[in-house]
């Protein structure tokens, strides 16, 4: 277990990482980059160089400071460290949204302890705002203000606004029906947000996110942001969703619980 000290000295260091990321994704930004796609003909799945070279900016700082933690980032894949710690990397979460030139997209870093992300960050260089969760709270970092994050207190699903990427990341026709029927209870749908929703949901100007098809690194991070600041994040069924898959996240335990029962029976 990390002591107070080294949560505060490791958080710092977090947010080195995402200044040295900035430093590289910015200048890309709205710059007409090429993609190039990683899945092939039939699907779209786009990296830039701005991806691979902010991970590789990301993953020097951490060999040079820290060599004995582990990495694993989505551009460049894991390298096993001899400490428990291990870094846990997007360089851009949301690159549809990059190369589109719509700045809801973020570099999101966690740091796992052996057993769970215990300090996560994202980091929206452009709009100038970074959240960042650990022992002890979550909060804003802003360009124009810094302040602690607290959810909502939505308890209802009436009552709620919900956020989504992209509803074509359910594959399986229970998952589609399970999130149309949540959907059509809700007060509010939004679309398109990446990462930056499930910030917005611990701001607590976003009550409850649905999605799936999740990879470690698109959830790790966001995980302590939430939970510090007094969200619940788990998989449909309820468990750990440090994994990634079919990720439900709430403001409040009432909302989660209300949204798990619709669920959970697309995972049954």
């Amino acid at each position: 277990m990390l002591s107070s000290s080294e949560i505060d000295e490791l958080s710092t260091f977090a947010q080195r990482l995402a200044d040295a990321a900035a430093k590289v994704t910015l200048p890309h930004f709205r710059s007409g980059l090429s993609v190039d796609n990683k899945r092939g003909e039939y699907v779209f799945d786009p990296v830039t160089a701005a991806d691979r070279d902010a991970e590789h900016a990301i993953r020097a700082l951490i060999k040079n400071h820290y060599p004995e933690h582990g990495i694993y980032g989505e551009e460049h894949g894991k390298e096993a460290g001899t400490s428990p710690l291990t870094w846990v990397i997007d360089p851009i979460d949301g690159t549809r949204s990059f190369i589109s030139g719509v700045p809801l997209w973020g570099t999101l870093i966690a740091l796992n302890d052996g057993s769970k992300p215990v300090i996560g960050l994202m980091d929206q260089p452009y709009i100038g705002e970074r959240f960042l969760g650990r022992p002890g709270g979550s909060e804003l970092i802003g360009r124009h203000e810094r302040r602690a994050l607290r959810t909502s207190s939505c308890t209802k699903l009436e009552d709620a606004l919900l956020g989504n990427t992209d509803p074509a990341m359910f594959k399986d026709e229970a998952s589609k029906s399970a999130f149309r029927e949540i959907s059509s209870k809700v007060r509010l749908r939004r679309f398109g947000g990446d990462c930056y929703f499930y910030c917005l949901l611990a701001a607590g100007t976003l009550d409850l996110v649905i999605e799936s098809s999740l990879q470690p690194y698109d959830i790790q991070a966001l995980m302590p942001v939430i939970e510090h600041a007094g969200g619940v994040v788990t998989s449909w069924t309820g468990g750990d969703p440090q994994l990634g898959g079919s990720v439900v996240a709430a403001a409040t335990p009432e909302l989660h619980a209300a949204a798990l029962e619709i669920l959970s029976k697309a995972s049954a």
